[in-house]
């Protein structure tokens, strides 16, 4: 992977690391729709003009069906059943769930016939991350309800289709136009919702902080940034950072909470990260496999891979 790819797949685990702490946070002073609205709300007044002083509406109505999809699968649908899932499952919990995007993602790219190749190396890297969230998972398996963790598998499973949806359908889009008028939609359909449930005092300062930092850092930012990252590194090496969430998660609990760092916790960090490592690594280097491909740009780019 890139020099850049890098950087990009860093950021992506602790921009989407953190946001089960602030969702934790947010719950408890707002509703479910309160939370979504105010997190795609601010999004899209940060990304949206920059995106109509950009122009190229005329991609952007040609792609509006692709659009709704990526829109309904990634947040629409997601980002409630997350944060209503967090009224019963603890933050960390909720990202070791989330875990699972990259496996699913790869079985799907499989059944749907445009998978990326996978050598031995990628699996190992996939299986060993996998494990190393088990073992920071097990501890906590007995918490939370039945019905909440199926809520976070099924935002597993949005999460995994939408990049499906960007790669293939919305190529042609910028990033920044896909992350301003998703958001933009999310907030309209949430706006409703949100003014039934409005908090009848100021939520406290944490609160506010919260849904800020949902806004502004782990939305408007991150969304640029996990656009480019799938472009640059494909869907499945891309999604890998999922398992750098966890880790994040934790770390930000014994920064901020106090919470200890067991060798349970030091190990899972070394399986994780580990694994994303292994699963990142392409099978050779890129003049070996132009030496070894020709000049076929179909060829070339399954070497991407």
């Amino acid at each position: 992977m890139s020099r850049r790819g890098w950087m990009l797949f860093a950021l992506m685990g602790v921009l989407w690391g953190i946001p089960y702490l602030m969702i934790k946070v947010a719950v408890e002073g707002v509703s479910v729709p309160m939370v979504v609205f105010a997190r795609t709300a601010l999004g899209a007044a940060v990304l949206l003009p920059l995106a109509i002083r950009a122009g190229q509406f005329d991609v952007v109505r040609r792609h509006w069906r692709p659009l709704l999809a990526f829109t309904a699968v990634e947040i629409l649908g997601p980002w409630a059943l997350l944060s209503d899932a967090e009224n019963r499952l603890t933050s960390s919990m909720t990202g070791l769930l989330i875990a699972a995007v990259p496996i699913i993602g790869v079985v799907l790219a499989r059944l749907t016939g445009d998978a990326e190749r996978l050598g031995p190396a990628r699996w190992a890297g996939l299986l060993v991350g996998l494990a190393g969230v088990g073992v920071l998972a097990a501890p906590h398996l007995g918490g939370g309800s039945a019905w909440a963790v199926g809520e976070v598998m099924l935002v597993a499973l949005g999460y995994s289709i939408a990049p499906m949806i960007a790669t293939r359908r919305l190529q042609e889009l910028p990033s920044l136009h896909m992350a301003a008028y998703a958001l933009a939609i999310a907030a309209l359909v949430y706006t409703g919702p949100a003014v039934l449930t409005w908090p009848a005092a100021m939520p406290s300062g944490q609160v506010l902080a919260a849904l800020i930092g949902l806004g502004l850092v782990c939305t408007a930012l991150a969304f640029i940034v996990f656009f480019e990252l799938i472009r640059e590194v494909g869907t499945s090496r891309g999604m890998v950072f999922t398992y750098v969430n966890p880790a994040v998660a934790v770390a930000a609990g014994v920064l901020f909470l106090g919470e200890p760092l067991s060798g349970t916790i030091m190990a899972s960090f070394a399986l994780i990260l580990g694994g994303s490592v292994l699963a990142t690594a392409r099978r050779g280097s890129a003049p070996a496999q132009a030496a070894q491909l020709g000049d076929d740009p179909a060829d070339a780019e399954e070497a991407r891979a």
